[in-house]
């Protein structure tokens, strides 16, 4: 373990808490977001989400849950390998998909176009919601009440959402990112911390690394297949020559963690050298450099590319899914539909949220909140008791890319 770098988010230093708290005799500020965010109904409705697989497919295949914890574990190899603060990027990591709808990027697909006239929708800003207003479980305040740095982490770990001259980067910032902002400036005008940055590389790990895995077992595509691309060819080649006549599933397992390894040196190689370029002082001088820090390399960036290219091709969007992205982006407009028409219909728990609702857009914004949390199973079977409909038929279908 390295020691910590001056550039390292340093808990003592944290800019602290939206609600004032006493602090943890025997947990830093990061710690305790940490374990907020594990205890949290959030994080726990994450085991029966949709990260590729339609979640009870099979009990090997991904969850969001188990997504989660594997960019967790990446994330704190990175962040202890660069004298990083572990804490901090591993409760970022655990925190980055708590926004995500049922059934993957297909379910934020359909929510992102029903709330176009209310503000819009998007996961990271869903999750900084989640962890701000919508986890209500304790006496002094709504939310988990995360320190800053971890906030931050939640809110930019993809970059800045704010141009220099003001304008945001990509279209309309969410209502739910603005909203929080505008009483808890959370700087999006900067890059995010190290840890962050080294979240969001460790998502990219752990997603390029597992879909390879869940594709094979799903039979989309053969490890005859990955021989022809860059990075798992070389890395298939590898264990041929080392381990002539390896079984199928050894074989498989030792090629793509080497995949794996390759992804992580690469990035512990580049942020060694930018890091040595830059020489930063302390966090902020991270937060304002103007460019990502923690990266892949230009080869293995265009390497992955290739094979995210392959991915999209004969597993996101393979034809035998086309007709299911379909049917479960219309299970999330129905339901949405349903509640905006008749917030009646909402749990007895969400009633006291409409009534203080002041216009379309805040009740728009309590229906996306409800339909977001379901899970997939959840938002199946509520589909089918409340629209009449047989939506829970269909097995080995992804939806998600």
């Amino acid at each position: 373990m390295t020691d910590k770098a001056p550039f390292a988010a340093d808990p003592t230093q944290s800019r602290g808490r939206l609600h004032r708290e006493t602090i943890s005799t025997f947990r830093s500020p990061f710690q305790r977001d940490r374990d907020r965010i594990i205890h949290s109904s959030a994080f726990r409705r994450l085991k029966h989400k949709t990260q590729v697989f339609i979640e009870h497919e099979g009990d090997y295949y991904r969850t969001r849950l188990t997504h989660s914890i594997e960019v967790a574990q990446v994330a704190r190899t990175l962040a202890g390998s660069l004298g990083l603060n572990t804490d901090l990027a591993e409760a970022i990591a655990l925190a980055h998909d708590l926004g995500h709808t049922p059934f993957g990027h297909t379910g934020e697909d359909a929510l992102s176009e029903l709330m176009e006239p209310y503000g819009g929708f998007d996961h990271n800003a869903q999750a900084l919601r989640i962890v701000t207003a919508l986890e209500r479980h304790y006496a002094d305040f709504d939310g988990l009440n995360l320190s800053w740095e971890t906030l931050e982490g939640i809110a930019k770990h993809n970059g800045p959402i704010i141009l220099p001259d003001g304008t945001p980067k990509k279209g309309q910032i969410p209502a739910a990112l603005a909203e929080y902002n505008a009483q808890h400036d959370l700087w999006l005008h900067t890059h995010a911390s190290a840890e962050a940055q080294v979240a969001a590389i460790a998502d990219d790990v752990a997603y390029n690394h597992h879909d390879l895995h869940d594709g094979l077992r799903s039979g989309l595509f053969t490890e005859e297949d990955l021989m022809e691309l860059p990075i798992t060819g070389p890395a298939f080649a590898e264990v041929d020559a080392l381990y002539p006549g390896l079984d199928k599933m050894r074989r498989r397992h030792e090629a793509l963690r080497r995949v794996f390894g390759v992804m992580v040196e690469d990035v512990i190689a580049v942020a060694h050298h930018r890091l040595e370029a830059a020489q930063p002082k302390d966090a902020d001088a991270i937060r304002f450099l103007g460019t990502t820090i923690i990266r892949f390399s230009d080869k293995l960036f265009r390497e992955l590319k290739v094979i995210r290219q392959f991915l999209f091709t004969r597993m996101y969007r393979a034809p035998r899914v086309v007709a299911m992205r379909a049917e479960v982006t219309e299970v999330v407009r129905d339901l949405f539909t349903l509640f905006i028409q008749d917030p009646a219909r909402l749990p007895d728990e969400w009633r006291d949220d409409v009534a203080r609702a002041r216009d379309e857009a805040a009740l728009g914004r309590i229906v996306a909140d409800y339909v977001a949390g379901m899970t997939d199973r959840f938002a199946l079977q509520e589909h089918s008791r409340l629209l009449g409909s047989d939506m829970v038929r269909f097995t080995r279908y992804i939806v998600s890319g």
